[in-house]
C-alpha cells in the first residue's frame, strides 16, 4: 500500500509564478514522485484555513514553508500550531520544511527567531550526523537549496541534530521516530530558487545575491532527502 501523506501548505505562491510553479504542495509532489517509495498525496492550504475532514488520518503530515515568520501572530499560524500539537500528541507523524522545520521547533519547546547572520540563499552545504537507519542512501555531507531569514535557535529538548553548518546550527532535527524537519528546501529546483533571487535582489543586497547566484552552479540533494523523509515515515521504532 503506497504511504499516505498529508501536505499543509502554508503559504500562496506569487501570482507570477503560480502557472509554472502551482504551489509548494504541487512541488513536494513532484518532488516525491522521483524517489522510490509509494506514496499518495492531499494537499490543504491551511493558511486559507483548508483542513483535513474529520476523521481522516494520514501516515504523515508535511508542513511546508512560507513566507511568514513561524514565531508570527496570524491567526492562522495559531490555528496550526494547535492543530499540529493535537498530531503530536496523537503521535502521529510530522514532517518540517523550512517554515514548518521552525513551527515545530517552537511547537515543541525550541526556539525560533530572525537569524542574526541575515538571509541564507542559494546552495548551502551542511554536515552531517552518524546515518540513522532511514537516512538510506547514507552520504557524508548533505547540500539543499535554501531560502531563509529565520532560523531556529534553540532545539526541543528531545530533539536530535541531524544536519549542522557555521550559518546554520540546527538545519535539520528529528525527535525520536516522529518528527523530521529540514530547514532546507528539497522541493526547490534551481530555477525556482533563481527566480527567488531575482525578485528579493533589492533586499538580499548585491553580495549575497551574487553568492546565490554563483551558487547555483552546484547540483544539490534534495531527492536523497525526499527518500529520508519517506523512509523515516515508513520506519517503526524499536520495540
Amino acid at each position: 500500500m503506497p504511504l499516505r501523506i498529508c501536505i499543509l501548505e502554508t503559504d500562496v505562491l506569487r501570482p507570477e509564478l503560480v502557472d509554472q510553479y502551482q504551489g509548494y504542495g504541487r512541488m513536494f509532489e513532484r518532488l516525491f514522485a522521483r524517489q522510490p517509495i509509494a506514496a499518495e498525496f492531499e494537499v490543504y492550504n491551511v493558511m486559507q484555513g483548508v483542513y483535513p475532514p474529520e476523521g481522516e488520518r494520514f501516515d504523515a503530515y508535511l508542513v511546508t514553508g512560507s513566507k511568514a515568520d513561524s514565531f508570527g501572530t496570524d491567526p492562522w499560524i495559531q490555528t496550526l500550531k494547535v492543530y499540529l500539537l493535537e498530531l503530536y500528541q496523537r503521535g502521529d507523524k510530522l514532517l518540517g520544511i523550512c517554515f514548518g522545520h521552525q513551527l515545530l521547533a517552537l511547537l515543541l519547546g525550541g526556539k525560533s527567531e530572525r537569524a542574526s547572520k541575515g538571509w541564507g540563499v542559494g546552495i548551502h552545504h551542511y554536515e552531517l550526523a552518524p546515518a540513522t537507519p532511514w537516512m538510506t542512501p547514507a552520504m557524508d555531507k548533505l547540500t539543499l537549496l535554501i531560502s531563509h531569514q529565520d532560523q531556529v535557535t534553540a532545539l526541543p529538548e528531545n530533539a536530535t541534530v541531524i544536519a549542522s553548518s557555521e550559518f546554520c546550527p540546527f538545519a535539520a532535527y528529528h525527535i525520536n521516530d516522529q518528527v523530521l524537519c529540514f530547514q532546507g528546501h528539497p522541493e526547490f529546483i534551481h530555477d525556482y530558487s533563481r527566480t527567488l533571487l531575482d525578485i528579493r535582489q533589492a533586499c538580499l543586497g548585491e553580495k549575497v545575491y551574487q553568492t546565490g547566484i554563483a551558487s547555483l552552479d552546484h547540483d544539490h540533494h534534495g531527492q536523497t532527502v525526499a527518500e529520508w523523509m519517506m523512509r523515516f515515515v515508513q520506519h517503526k521504532a524499536a520495540v
